[in-house]
């Protein structure tokens, strides 16, 4: 699951610059909301297991706050880099905006296999990041959450590291806690279920069963699973998922909760045997002919070299830019329906936001209260993007795109 060498922060500005044209915005303002408000760039030391001392490259990047604090996710991946870090920070400003919640936009990272440390080096250089970041972030100002090959667990340490050199309590610091440390119930589940609402909301005047929708998912971590999960407890036929080592289909649907439990055991997903069922490439999953493609894994799966083989009638973005701007082009132009990533993977941002204004106000939400408001957030977003690409006559992307940087001005001050 390779993606295209192309450069995420350009993609990101070239989604910007097409909702800019439809808006008719001045030069100097397209400007202003090109360039993000800070970028930090940090050593990370840490002790290795063997007493070696070892320092990487750690980032963050605060992108727009106009709507309220910053917010996004700390990735801990090999190849993190400062564009992908600028890409992704705008994205969550744009996500916060389509969603309409009081945040703005920000992202971290730290350029390092996570895969390859025992524990407790995790747990360092955790702890380490934060102490070179701590004083850029805060409930009222920056406030993370985990990304890829972070979790709970990284977050818990990275809470009281920060609480340790602030001296107090601030539980609100930081988002995607474990649930005894004040996180909240349901997040896990949240980014997957919010494209499932949206999964939905695309077929719900159509007079077929939601069986007859056949979906392909690849990636297969947190949103691809809690994504296929739902789906199929939904009743959706999900006949293909994939991880970083390949894939599995079957044109009867997979059993779930069976290739999760295979995946837990063996490590992929690719070790699920069963009769009907036939390993694929990621490749191969991404070209089926089915109604919904879910690229959940990384970003630029999907380029102008094999969007023309792309068979399937709705793309869902629950990956963060899986789609090329040049890819975008050829799938419209073959009426594939795109709903973007802002939208599409929202839900585990408004569930943060949830988590955050919870710690804020120091109560505690059940997790069908959480599903319950997560559905009306997510429900919400897609009948204004759907209202506004129908008003305008323009694609999902770009009607998402057109309300996000409209909400973000109103909120600026251009002195």
């Amino acid at each position: 699951m390779t993606p295209q060498k192309e450069n995420p922060f350009k993609n990101s500005l070239e989604q910007l610059h097409k909702a800019a044209k439809i808006l008719e915005l001045k030069d100097d303002i397209v400007e202003r909301l090109s360039i993000p408000d800070r970028v930090i760039e940090v050593a990370v030391p840490f002790k290795m297991d063997n007493g070696r001392l070892r320092t990487v490259k750690g980032y963050r990047v605060q992108y727009n706050n106009a709507r309220g604090p910053y917010k996004g996710g700390i990735r801990f991946h090999p190849q993190v880099n400062m564009d992908e870090v600028k890409a992704l920070a705008a994205w969550m400003t744009w996500k916060c905006a389509v969603v309409d919640i009081p945040f703005g936009g920000g992202k971290g990272g730290v350029e390092i296999d996570a895969k390859q440390l025992s524990e407790s080096e995790l747990e360092r250089v955790s702890r380490s990041y934060i102490r070179q970041i701590y004083q850029f972030i805060g409930p009222t100002v920056d406030i993370p959450a985990p990304d890829v090959n972070t979790n709970a667990k990284v977050m818990s340490w990275m809470v009281n590291e920060y609480e340790k050199i602030v001296g107090h309590e601030a539980k609100a610091v930081i988002t995607g806690k474990p649930i005894s440390m004040g996180g909240s119930e349901g997040r896990e589940e949240a980014t997957g279920l919010g494209g499932v609402y949206i999964l939905d909301e695309l077929f719900k005047n159509n007079d077929i069963t939601p069986y007859q929708i056949s979906v392909a998912v690849q990636g297969f971590g947190n949103v691809g699973y809690y994504f296929s999960k739902f789906a199929m407890e939904r009743g959706y036929k999900v006949v293909a998922v994939s991880d970083s080592s390949g894939g599995i289909f079957s044109e009867e649907g997979l059993n779930v909760e069976e290739v999760a439990d295979i995946k837990s055991k063996a490590g992929s997903v690719t070790a699920y045997q069963k009769s009907g069922v036939k390993k694929i490439s990621n490749e191969e999953l991404l070209e089926l002919d089915v109604n919904v493609l879910v690229p959940a894994a990384i970003e630029n799966v999907i380029t102008d070299e094999n969007a023309a083989k792309i068979n399937a009638r709705y793309i869902i973005e629950m990956a963060n830019g899986p789609v090329t701007p040049q890819a975008d082009v050829i799938l419209l132009q073959k009426n594939i329906e795109i709903i973007p990533d802002i939208l599409a993977n929202s839900g585990g941002v408004t569930v943060s936001y949830f988590e955050w204004s919870q710690n804020m106000k120091k109560i505690r939400w059940s997790k069908e209260d959480v599903f319950s408001k997560l559905q009306q957030k997510i429900i919400s977003a897609y009948k204004c993007v759907f209202e506004e690409k129908e008003k305008r006559g323009c694609s999902f992307r770009e009607a998402a795109y057109v309300i996000a940087v409209k909400r973000v001005i109103e909120k600026m001050k251009f002195d």
